[in-house]
């Protein structure tokens, strides 16, 4: 597979790259950003964190404003974030022009209804495509990965945690979508992409899993006590029932004042990166 460097800068003694290819999954160009703290320079192979970017957002979102590079660079992680859906002239997006659906709002699932069952199959891209990409290119060692995101990406980590035991050691996620199946954005996206069988929905609805079996060794979550959609979108005191319903250590901090925002993910996005690096040793 070809890549093509997009653009490249020095930061933290490392290398923030943004990288195109051609999807075979999406069946369109894709975008994704990846950064290499200065030890890859070193040789040898590091950990690798996924970071799964919420509505509306593409890569550089996070690549912007998340503030992940010095801690990176600290702790040795390599860094990468993928976009948040197919992209182009001939990419279908919601007729209504709603911006939670379509464009920007992949929802990290393969779509089985037109007219996105051709492009929009993020779910093989971020599980199987580019993981083997990245594999490919760059000095990641895949034995050692952790899993985080924001919002739509929140639930994208954690359900792609739950589906791929012994994949991830670590997952973590800000401000996730926990049961899709139960909140308007999820139910729009499940049923526009997935169709009306709510049993199709299960294995992208993080609560869900847990209910039918999935675990993980345990789980980093923050939410902001003023972000608008806490109780309407997020729901996460659903994924801690789930949690002690079935034993999985679950870290739920409620940070007070802080909102769906940047601003917020920027705030702990060090000490999410620490819970990974202390179990990607």
């Amino acid at each position: 597979m070809t890549i093509e460097i997009a653009s490249e800068n020095r930061a933290h003694g490392g290398r923030q790259l943004v990288v195109s290819h051609a999807s075979e999954s999406t069946s369109t160009e894709m975008r994704f950003s990846i950064f290499l703290p200065p030890q890859a320079e070193a040789g040898g192979k590091l950990p690798v964190v996924w970071f799964l970017s919420g509505l509306t957002c593409s890569p550089m979102n996070v690549t912007e404003k998340g503030e992940y590079r010095a801690a990176c660079a600290e702790l040795g992680l390599i860094f990468v974030a993928p976009d948040t859906s197919p992209r182009g002239e001939n990419v279908p997006t919601d007729s209504s022009g709603g911006w939670d659906f379509g464009l920007g709002a992949g929802f990290y699932v393969d779509a089985t209804e037109e007219p996105f069952a051709r492009h929009y199959r993020m779910w093989s891209y971020v599980t199987e495509e580019l993981p083997a990409l990245v594999a490919s290119e760059f000095p990641a060692d895949m034995g050692r990965q952790g899993i985080t995101g924001h919002s739509m990406g929140g639930h994208g980590a954690l359900t792609v945690a739950l589906r791929n035991l012994g994949r991830f050691r670590s997952v973590s996620a800000f401000a996730p979508i926990v049961a899709p199946s139960q909140v308007a954005w999820g139910t729009k996206a499940l049923g526009g992409y997935l169709g009306s069988d709510e049993a199709a929905w299960r294995p992208h609805d993080a609560v869900a899993l847990i209910e039918d079996g999935a675990r993980v060794s345990d789980l980093l979550v923050d939410v902001g006590t003023d972000d608008p959609f806490l109780d309407s979108q997020l729901r996460p005191d659903l994924l801690e029932q789930a949690c002690v319903d079935a034993g999985i250590p679950l870290t739920l901090r409620r940070q007070p004042g802080y909102d769906h925002s940047y601003y917020f993910i920027s705030t702990f996005m060090a000490e999410h990166l620490r819970w990974h690096s202390e179990r990607l040793r």
